[in-house]
């Protein structure tokens, strides 16, 4: 199993990195059942943010995981899925 592990702190960094942050929308507070496009962030920006962790990473993901998964805690844990890490969110 892998010792290397996506944290929420790794999506918050990307979400920023790659698509910006809505001013309006608070990524420091409870975010992990947020949906995604409650946070402002749109099916292209999620495109991006799923290279950005394919690079980052190390991994493929499948088209699907990204829509598939509509909030930060179902992408961390499929990220970590693919990553072969057990992590509970």
């Amino acid at each position: 199993m892998s010792t290397k592990e996506f944290t929420l702190d790794d999506l918050k960094r990307i979400l920023r990195d790659s698509a910006g942050a809505d001013e309006a929308v608070d990524l420091d507070g409870d975010i992990l059942d947020a949906g995604f496009e409650e946070l402002g962030y749109e099916s292209l920006a999620l495109l991006e943010t799923g290279g950005r962790i394919e690079r980052e990473f190390d991994i493929t993901l499948d088209d699907d995981v990204l829509v598939s998964a509509p909030t930060p805690r179902t992408l961390i844990a499929a990220v970590n899925n693919l990553l072969g890490t057990d992590v509970a969110v």
